[in-house]
């Protein structure tokens, strides 16, 4: 090391200078980062506050979403529930037609098959009927040509008689015309 001068305690008073700008500079540097370190402060609250802010209408969003799902929910399972009721009513309805359609359907069957049981039955009788009165009117026919030809017999029998008789009275008449003066032609 070099030997020690005088100038050395001039230097000192250079130093001395140094040093002050060099404080002099840090707290300028340091008020500066002071006021920096404010604003970037004041920046960092005012985001927190932005995002307090923006949590909370998140958590309102997400809330009124929420809600809103629950609600549409409800509304969907309590639409579900009357669709449900409805279906089962229906169905309920739809077998009760089904089986009136059944009965009616066998009751008109079982009416159908009465009324050809019927038919078949008045159609033997007519047939039976019919049967029987041409017996009855063979007999007839039988009885009255065998009666009108034992009639003819004794009409045939009595005939020359009644004649005679007719003859009689036809006289006799006319002859009672005369005694009254009657001709009895003009009657």
């Amino acid at each position: 090391m070099p030997p020690k001068t005088k100038e050395k305690g001039r230097k000192s008073g250079t130093q001395k200078k140094k040093k002050n700008v060099s404080v002099a500079l840090r707290r300028d540097e340091s008020r500066r980062a002071k006021a920096s370190e404010e604003l970037l402060k004041q920046k960092l609250q005012g985001l927190e506050a932005e995002l307090k802010e923006a949590r909370s209408e998140e958590k309102a969003i997400y809330a009124e979403m929420s809600r809103q799902h629950q609600a549409l929910k409800e509304k969907l399972e309590t639409r579900s529930n009357q669709l449900e009721e409805e279906v089962r009513g229906l169905r309920e309805q739809l077998e009760m037609c089904q089986k009136e359609a059944k009965a009616e359907r066998e009751e008109a069957e079982q009416a159908l098959r009465e009324r050809d049981q019927t038919l078949t039955q008045l159609r033997a009788q007519v047939v039976d009927m019919e049967a029987k009165y041409q017996e009855i009117l063979h007999l007839k026919a039988w009885y009255l040509q065998g009666s009108l030809d034992q009639l003819l017999a004794k009409l045939r029998a009595v005939k020359p008689h009644l004649d005679g008789a007719v003859l009689r009275l036809h006289a006799k008449h006319k002859e009672q015309l005369r005694q009254f003066g009657l001709n009895p032609l003009d009657l």
